[in-house]
């Protein structure tokens, strides 16, 4: 089944379009990368689907409903949540009270779905207490993911997880990726550590200047001797 599909969407700020006509999809069950240089529009992209930027042209589906302009907030409501790359956290709140921000829609107890996911973190869980500020970087990134997972979202989009984290903390995030995935959650994620993303991905695709250039599996883009060359530093 295909829980997101971006048909030929063209965006971007004031009279400054950045997608020329993009697609892509996410099929249930999958992580999917998106990744190329910086200014191919990946961001951007990011922001239509959630509905922070509205298409001038495109459509974008979401579980069979077509949610292309709607708000942002209708959109979280539908099933999909966002963690953007930089000021992510409530930094004078603690672990606990970030998590209970990430819950704000729910009307039911969320006490169930916070303790699922400190299994997933299990270093949060000690520092449940902590004012955010007082984490690390990656710390802080695992409290920003939590907190999109507390509406228990079809659709996790993350925005550079990996930016500006250590290469030991890199690695324990794409880990964190994969383990959330086997929860039933799909996957979309831009990311500038193009190799590590499609490790762990199903598929990818490569954007340049606004625009679709590659489609495939995460494993054969990796072996891609072009995209190797153009974008993975090889």
């Amino acid at each position: 089944m295909t829980v997101l599909e971006v048909d030929n969407i063209k965006a971007g700020y004031g009279d400054t379009e950045i997608l020329h006509g993009v697609s892509c999809r996410v099929e249930e069950g999958e992580i999917v990368s998106i990744i190329g240089p910086n200014g191919a529009g990946k961001s951007t992209l990011m922001k239509a689907i959630l509905g922070l930027l509205k298409p001038s042209e495109g459509r974008i589906i979401f579980n069979g409903r077509d949610i292309t302009g709607k708000d942002p907030d209708q959109i979280v409501k539908e099933g999909i949540c966002y963690v953007p790359q930089s000021d992510n956290v409530f930094p004078s709140l603690t672990v606990d009270e970030n998590l209970e921000m990430g819950a704000f829609i729910r009307k039911d107890n969320y006490k169930k779905r916070m303790d699922e996911i400190y299994q997933i973190f299990p270093d949060l869980k000690e520092k449940r207490k902590t004012k955010a500020r007082k984490l690390s970087g990656g710390q802080r990134q695992m409290v920003a993911i939590g907190r999109a997972l507390m509406l228990d979202p079809k659709l996790l989009l993350l925005d550079e997880p990996s930016a500006g984290l250590a290469p030991k903390l890199i690695q324990m995030i794409f880990d964190k990726i994969i383990k959330i995935n086997q929860t039933g959650i799909s996957i979309l994620m831009v990311e500038q550590n193009a190799r590590k993303a499609l490790e762990v991905s199903h598929r990818g695709y490569v954007l340049a200047m606004g625009r679709n250039r590659f489609e495939d599996t995460g494993e054969a883009l990796l072996n891609n001797e072009e995209i190797g060359k153009l974008y993975l530093g090889e």
